[in-house]
């Protein structure tokens, strides 16, 4: 499949999933009008659906078969791991912790509404990704466990945490891998292996899509320290050359670009075999593993 054609089959993914997420949200009712506002506000301002889509292709690379109800489960699982992702992404633009004022070229939420509200429109979105996935047959426990550890303080409010604390400091290799690892990588592993796990991989299997996820979690992490200095607030959908005034652990900040644009494409093509490697040979495996080079080959 060629690089347009992968764009338009993830591009045509994207509107399912989102009529998908739009139908899911709505159905939550007794939400106070300012409070669904809010959550709406970020949850639906354009985000790259990343997260949902790795988690689908993957179930159906791996899975023998695909009925209806499958897919509304992926999907599911999709709907939380983009609320998760959302809710993280209105904290940390909070001003207690990046303080931007800019998120994928919209007002962030405490911008548009205030900064209470965008606390509990984070909390609200966090909440209602566990319930539902604790609904999603057979696999609702497991699959909470899954999202809450990757998620969680030993995962990416753990990595948040570190983030924070490094401001400034002085850098190692370790301590920026950690820092990514946690913050970053995990949920993008997460979503490989959610995906896998509905399909019926066993455990070991699971820890091996995880482990490739990993990589290519950094890699994507690494992109954007990249794109930080080399892109632009209006392509970015964000302000460009926060992290470096931040002084933010970056491979940019700590080894400079080209050393930073190596690292990258290391993990990613690392992540991208060892990936290779766990899956059967049918069209959605070449569909996902082309899609994965989009988490480091890209402008935003």
């Amino acid at each position: 499949m060629c690089k347009s054609a992968i764009k338009d089959t993830f591009a045509n993914e994207v509107i399912d999933f989102e009529n998908y997420l739009r139908a899911t949200f709505d159905s939550f009712k007794g939400i106070p009008n300012r409070l669904k506002s809010a959550m709406g506000h970020s949850l639906f301002s354009g985000g790259k659906r990343l997260r949902p889509i790795l988690a689908l292709w993957t179930f159906e690379s791996l899975a023998d078969s695909s009925l209806p109800e499958d897919r509304e489960r992926i999907l599911s699982v999709g709907v939380a791991l983009e609320m998760i992702h959302t809710y993280s992404l209105i904290h940390d633009d909070l001003p207690a912790m990046d303080d931007d004022d800019l998120r994928r070229s919209r007002p962030t939420c405490h911008i548009e509404f205030d900064e209470a509200t965008a606390i509990l429109a984070g909390d609200g979105l966090q909440a209602l990704a566990f319930e539902i996935l604790s609904d999603i047959p057979a696999h609702g426990a497991a699959l909470v466990n899954d999202l809450a550890i990757s998620a969680g303080p030993a995962g990416m409010v753990g990595g948040q945490q570190l983030d924070l604390d490094n401001e400034g400091q002085d850098l190692s290799d370790s301590l920026i891998k950690e820092i990514h690892s946690l913050k970053t990588a995990n949920l993008i592993a997460v979503s490989i292996a959610m995906g896998a796990r509905l399909a019926g991989l066993n455990s070991d299997k699971l820890d091996a899509v995880k482990s490739a996820g990993m990589l290519l979690g950094l890699a994507f992490q690494a992109a954007d320290d990249i794109l930080d200095v080399t892109s632009d607030s209006i392509t970015l959908g964000k302000t460009a050359g926060k992290d470096m005034q931040s002084e933010k652990p970056t491979w940019v900040r700590y080894e400079g670009l080209a050393m930073a644009e190596k690292r990258m494409m290391q993990y990613g093509s690392s992540g991208q075999q060892q990936l290779a490697s766990l899956l059967p040979i049918n069209d959605s495996s070449s569909k996902l593993l082309e899609l994965v080079e989009n988490l480091w080959e890209r402008d935003r």
